[in-house]
């Protein structure tokens, strides 16, 4: 793999045909094509035998998607806190039974069912982000640990119906740290690497922290793949060669992820 594309929104009447007229190695594209309707075996042919990743979130809920009032009809108390910047948006209780019962497993069987080749896995990082105070007895690390079960548990699920289906959380690299996450994934996907939205460099302790266990999971001999915003044609290219310097695949667009940007050299 070296090149790839991540567009969650705005496809065109024609699907996916664009997607497929690119050049990258691998897309990551939404479930479903508006939140509700997932794409077909039909509609995945577009993509002309392009390796494609199925966008889920595991760690929380949003208010357009077709499970939130099966959610909220029956297992409201799964809804926490919002996320923030996110309207509509809010952490879950993902450890809960029946959040896997109502929303993981049947996101995953779909996944599979249209010819997905592996999932890619927003909001890991919800340990982070979860009120401690609407969760009583739980910290940061038993929530931490809690995630890792749930990768551990995605894993085993998908491989036992096709071996060779990836599995890529986004974000929250410091959980390769925890037994059991590298034997879970395949991968990993990384937001802000080296530019926040939009523009401004990343250059705080914290992405030196997230960049070293970036390099930690490569040399686990796992794919990294960066995505990260840039408008400015300098900071672009600054992003894809210092993705390509670390030995990730880079890709570089806007923050609302509603089209086809220009593919890192």
């Amino acid at each position: 793999m070296r090149t790839w594309v991540y567009q969650l929104t705005g496809y065109p009447p024609s699907g996916l045909a664009q997607l497929g007229s690119t050049a990258a190695d691998l897309v990551v594209i939404d479930l479903t094509k508006d939140g509700r309707v997932p794409w077909s075996p039909q509609d995945l042919q577009a993509l002309r035998g392009k390796r494609a990743l199925a966008y889920l979130e595991v760690g929380g809920m949003e208010n357009y998607r077709a499970e939130y009032l099966l959610v909220q009809q029956q297992a409201s108390d799964l809804l926490l806190n919002t996320v923030p910047g996110w309207p509509g948006e809010w952490y879950v209780k993902y450890w809960d039974e029946r959040w896997w019962d109502l929303v993981v497993a049947p996101r995953l069987d779909k996944a599979l069912a249209a010819g997905f080749q592996g999932v890619y896995l927003d909001l890991v990082d919800a340990y982070e982000g979860i009120s401690l105070s609407l969760v009583p007895g739980e910290t940061r690390d038993t929530l931490a640990q809690r995630m890792v079960a749930l990768l551990q548990r995605i894993s085993a699920y998908v491989k036992a119906r096709r071996p060779d289906f990836w599995v890529f959380p986004q974000n929250a690299p410091e959980l390769r740290a925890w037994p059991g996450y590298l034997a879970a994934v395949d991968g990993v996907g990384l937001e802000e690497l080296f530019f926040y939205a939009t523009d401004r460099a990343c250059t705080d302790p914290g992405c030196a922290v997230r960049l070293r266990h970036a390099r930690a999971i490569r040399e686990a001999g796992k794919l990294v793949l960066t995505v990260d915003y840039a408008l400015d044609p300098r900071n672009v290219r600054t992003a894809c060669q210092k993705a390509r310097e670390e030995g990730f695949v880079p890709y570089v667009t806007v923050v609302e992820l509603d089209r086809i940007s220009p593919l890192c050299p």
